[in-house]
């Protein structure tokens, strides 16, 4: 029995993932300021943002071993605490070896909370008896766009990102009081997680490349399309701010529409559209020479990237070529290895031909989206089938 309604399991879950969201989005917002104001050339941000995906993904086994032992509930708030000053801490670097220490750290910690609290909603899910996954991740991208936002805010006040980041920190602290609720830990089957990594096969590996596509490109929308529009299009700091903003509303938008799309088209045909809808959008983004050009780009972007992944998961969890836990893990490590290697591959691509010539990756990742649209049929069969007897 819990509190109140008001203190739900539920409620409490998705205070976390939006949480973790806004940090998120409030890092993102002002990455230009930072390279700025450390004068970061490309190649050294992305060198950085490197170091931070190699601290999440270092992360990712400790963190799940300590789900096991101690409990996903209890461990989303001992780290969603722990991030906050490591986010502080990016923001008094003071030179890029401070930085360098401080965005590994923040990395890991952020990894290490993403992991954790997706475990806590898989418990709450099954506790709850009804999907509710989509809907923990659309809180997410609803606070990457508060988040966003505000670092849009500051950024036209000319707040300094040092002050923004602890400003953020203090304005977002007090909604983990809706996270402390009673939860049974129940430990999982210590046999369950040594099978190892096991590659996707047959038309789950189209889909796992799929989701590799999507990543890939959300990612990169994070980290680098405010820099994209600061230095490609000569915008000020809040209009670039403002980019990313648009695009995680759109995502969120769409997200909590998707459901009633796949049921309408299935989940082929929406996997189409978005793929539709992020081509259109790299080519708008590609070819901007103004910026409301580009923040068109960036909504139809939002649109694209937002309901495949979840797609992605669902037909995991219902493939036949392997058991539903090793499919999840399969497509997830394909998910996460994207979000976090794609922005500093950009940055990489971006130093050698530049930027604007190196976002034409992303009209490349939208066709292969558009052409693995296929392997998405093969199992909406079997998902319908588990609505229907749920």
């Amino acid at each position: 029995m819990f509190m109140s309604e008001r203190y739900s399991p539920k409620l409490a879950v998705s205070v976390v993932f939006l949480f973790n969201g806004a940090l998120f989005g409030a890092w993102a917002s002002r990455i230009p300021s930072l390279k700025q104001g450390l004068h970061l050339s490309a190649s050294e941000l992305g060198m950085l943002l490197l170091l931070l995906a190699l601290g999440a993904i270092l992360a990712f086994p400790l963190a799940g071993y300590l789900s096991d032992r101690l409990g996903a509930a209890r461990l989303s708030k001992v780290l969603a605490l722990m991030v906050c000053p490591a986010l502080v801490m990016v923001g008094m670097a003071s030179n890029v070896l401070y930085l360098a220490a401080a965005l590994f750290l923040f990395g890991a910690l952020h990894g290490a909370l993403d992991i954790a609290m997706n475990s806590w909603a898989s418990e709450v899910e099954k506790s709850l008896g009804r999907s509710t996954m989509s809907f923990f991740h659309a809180m997410f991208s609803v606070g990457a766009g508060i988040g966003a936002g505000l670092g849009s805010l500051s950024a036209w006040l000319v707040l300094p990102y040092r002050e923004f980041f602890i400003v953020i920190v203090l304005i977002l602290l007090p909604l983990l009081r809706l996270c402390w609720i009673p939860w049974q830990f129940h430990k999982t089957d210590p046999q369950a997680s040594k099978g190892g990594f096991q590659l996707p096969r047959g038309s789950l590996l189209v889909i796992a490349l799929v989701a590799l596509c999507c990543a890939i490109g959300e990612g990169a929308m994070a980290d680098w399309s405010a820099v994209f529009l600061t230095d490609v299009l000569n915008s000020d700091h809040g209009q670039a701010a403002m980019g990313y903003a648009l695009f995680s509303v759109a995502m969120v938008a769409t997200r909590l529409m998707g459901d009633g799309l796949v049921n309408k088209i299935g989940a082929s045909h929406t996997v189409r559209f978005c793929g539709g809808a992020a081509l259109l959008g790299s080519l708008l983004l590609l070819t901007s020479q103004t910026l409301y050009q580009a923040y068109a780009g960036l909504l139809l972007l939002g649109v694209g990237y937002s309901i495949v992944m979840p797609l992605v998961y669902a037909n995991a969890a219902n493939n036949t070529q392997m058991k539903a836990g090793a499919g999840l893990a399969s497509v997830a490590t394909f998910g996460y290895g994207g979000m976090l290697l794609g922005p500093p591959l950009i940055g990489f691509i971006a130093e050698w031909i530049g930027l604007r010539q190196t976002f034409a990756l992303f009209v490349l990742l939208a066709l292969a989206v558009v052409a693995g649209a296929w392997a998405f049929n093969q199992e909406k069969t079997l998902a319908c089938a588990n609505q229907t007897n749920g």
